[in-house]
Order: structure tokens, then sequence, then C-alpha cells
């Protein structure tokens, strides 16, 4: 039987997802032309996002490895009392571990494999390692402390990224180019549905939910005082890409 704990968590998800889903295919970069889930993951991954391709590596080896490794995951997910007893590296280490088994690595790799290289796009590699490892952080520190002191994943750190696109849209929805999803206005209320799950998981002290407001924290901060860093706009068309500046100027 479902619990009534479980209803909310996949109803808060259901509304992260629902919202998030059109937010990232707007930030993704890609044009009105290239709409389908296939051109949009080739067209991401086609900018060749680095940081996200190591930590999606180190993922799927780590995966590999607590299931080969006697005794691996015990060392390195969320423990009762761990910080208390000195073990703060668990709180960085935990992201590393899908203690959940398959259902939660099937959600995770896909979840970052989407989110990661357009996070990466938009605001640089440094600034994707700050949200992804600063989210992961709090919110497992927010575990230990008694919301959920067992277990691990990366999913905290991806909701994290998934905030602070979120909170980039609130800020700057009139610089985001061609995509599905037009008007700013829009773009701003289905933004505004991520923050507010987040309140909501957090009410239920869900790990997910300390994820999420630290990472629109961290994007609101962002792009209120470093906009000029985001990168927002749409691709250039190949054709238009090809052009001089002098006959683009004329366009």
């Amino acid at each position: 039987m479902v619990r009534t704990h479980e209803i909310e968590l996949y109803a808060s998800a259901a509304v992260v997802f629902g919202a998030g889903k059109p937010l990232l295919t707007a930030l993704s970069g890609t044009r009105r032309e290239q709409r389908s889930p296939v051109q949009i993951m080739s067209a991401i991954w086609g900018r060749k996002p680095w940081v996200t391709a190591v930590v999606l590596v180190t993922m799927l080896v780590m995966i590999a490895l607590q299931y080969t490794v006697p005794g691996l995951s015990d060392h390195l997910t969320r423990q009762p009392g761990a910080l208390q007893d000195g073990q703060g590296w668990r709180v960085i280490t935990a992201l590393f571990i899908q203690s959940s088994g398959l259902v939660q690595i099937v959600v995770n790799v896909p979840a970052l494999a989407v989110a990661g290289p357009i996070a990466e796009r938009v605001f640089g590699r440094v600034r994707w390692l700050l949200i992804y490892f600063g989210s992961g952080v709090v919110a497992n520190i927010a575990s230990e402390e008694g919301w959920s002191p067992h277990g691990g994943g990366n999913s905290v750190a991806i909701c994290g990224l998934v905030g602070a696109l979120a909170a980039t849209c609130l800020l700057r929805a009139d610089r985001i180019g061609p995509a599905p999803v037009h008007a700013p206005q829009r773009i701003r209320l289905l933004a505004l549905a991520v923050p507010a799950a987040g309140v909501f998981l957090c009410a239920i002290r869900n790990n997910h939910g300390a994820g999420l407001l630290t990472g629109c924290a961290l994007g609101l901060v962002i792009a209120a005082a470093w906009p000029g860093s985001l990168r927002l706009d749409a691709a250039p068309a190949v054709a238009e890409r090809n052009l001089t500046p002098e006959v683009l100027a004329t366009r």
C-alpha cells in the first residue's frame, strides 16, 4: 500500500517534472525546428558539456563499484550521527552512491543527462559545479539532521540544477531565445512551480526540497549579480552561422 508521504513526494515530483520539462526545452538553446527529444539531446550534447560528462561517467563508475565492491556503500552513504562523529565527507560522497537501487538509477541517470548539459550551457562550468555540489551538500546536511539520515543519491543535486534554472527563468525570462515556450509571462508562471514544490517538500522534511531551494537561491544570485554571464539565447541556425557579420547586419 502506498503511504501518504510517498503520494506527496510523487505529486511534487510530477509538478517539478511538468514545469521543468518546458523550461529545460526553452533553455536548451535549440531552435523551433528542433523540438523532438532526439534533436534536443543531440544539440545539447553536441556542445560538449565536459563537466556534466565527467560527473555522469563518475556516477556510472560508482554505480558499477557499489555492486561489485562489498561494503563500499556503507562507507560513503549518509549514516545517522555521521556529522557528530566527524564523518563530514559523507555529505559529498553520498552524492555518488545510488542507495535505492534500480529505480533511482533509471531516474537519476537520464535526469542528469538532460538537465546537466543545459545548466552547463546557461551557467558555465564553474558555476555548474557550485550549484550541483552546493545544493547536494546542503540537502545531505539537512538529511543528516533527521530528514533522511540513511542513504545516498544525486537526485538532490540534480534538483539544485533545475531550481537554479527555474530561478533564472523568473528573473531573465525576457532574454530566453526562440523555443517551444515563448511568452516570458508563461515561462515565469511555470518557473514558480519549482520553488513552490521545493517549499512543500521542505515542509514534509524531504531532502529534495532542500536541494531545490538551494539551487533556486544560487540561481537568483547568479542571475541578479552576473546576468551577462548567462547564455539564454537560442543557437544560430547553421546557415546563419556561416554568414559574415556584414551580411548578418543587413538581415
